[in-house]
């Protein structure tokens, strides 16, 4: 989670560019981001993959009025309304993108292209049908910003006792990479989100770079198979608080709109 999902910044500048808040262009540099490029495929009345500017065009036409984040994890189906065939995606992919408004979703595959030592990484959005129903699991802001609280104080406890915040370069490499990207821009989400969701999701990122340190950062104090698996059990609620907390500050646009109708 030391990075925001693909999904993320497509539902967050899909849904600036259809409130009207930023141009078509803009929406679709900022969905890219350091990617090569994004197509989108399976649009109807569209044979072939197009970009992203005319594909946020035709999702408009369709009658999509804003878009949500999915963050599926095994056992998890969080944000996700059916059907099994677009579960099973999404699942593939741990992310997905739901309309709203019209019952159609992304799934993201993602490529690497290019010769060797001049990789670039090229994505390809395909548009499936999708169950018009609530998204499983997903808080409310003010839920997950409770959630978090407490999931940020287990986590940190958590890695005292493994020795795993004062594991060394490693960590110290991963928390300087985390505040980096914190300081650039401060532009977390884009624009027309309130506050409170910049701040969940801002919260939500660092729980979830906690969680990444303590799997990614050997075994830390669990020197037994049980401790580990005991770390593994205790860390799985933290990650998956964390991503709960993603989904509700990306979605909170759309929820604020519906619960305006």
């Amino acid at each position: 989670m030391l990075s925001e999902p693909r999904s993320g910044r497509l539902a967050a500048w899909g849904n600036a560019l259809l409130a009207g808040v930023v141009s078509p262009d803009d929406a679709a540099l900022a969905i890219v981001g350091e990617d090569a490029v994004h197509r989108v495929e399976g649009l109807p009345g569209d044979p072939a993959p197009v970009g992203l500017t005319l594909a946020l065009g035709r999702l408009r036409s369709l009658g999509v009025t804003g878009l949500r984040v999915a963050l599926p994890a095994p056992g998890h189906p969080l944000g996700l309304s059916g059907p099994p065939e677009f579960n099973a995606r999404a699942l593939e992919a741990e992310e997905a993108v739901v309309c709203f408004g019209a019952a159609c979703g992304l799934v993201p595959e993602v490529y690497a292209a290019g010769p060797e030592g001049d990789l670039h990484i090229e994505v390809v959005w395909h548009v499936l049908p999708v169950r018009e129903a609530p998204p499983a699991d997903v808080p409310s802001l003010g839920e997950a910003e409770r959630e978090l609280a407490e999931a940020l104080r287990d986590a940190t406890e958590m890695l005292s006792k493994l020795d795993v915040a004062g594991s060394g370069p490693v960590a110290e490499a991963a928390i300087d990479a985390y505040r980096a990207r914190a300081g650039r821009g401060r532009e977390v989400l884009a624009p027309g989100y309130p506050p409170r969701a910049v701040r969940v999701l801002e919260l939500a990122q660092r729980v979830g770079m906690l969680v990444s340190l303590a799997h990614d950062n050997g075994h830390g104090g669990a020197v037994s198979s049980a401790e580990m698996a005991a770390r593994s059990a205790a860390l799985r609620p933290v990650e998956r608080t964390a991503r709960r907390a993603q989904v509700a500050a990306y979605n909170s646009v759309v929820e604020e709109r519906e619960r305006g109708r």
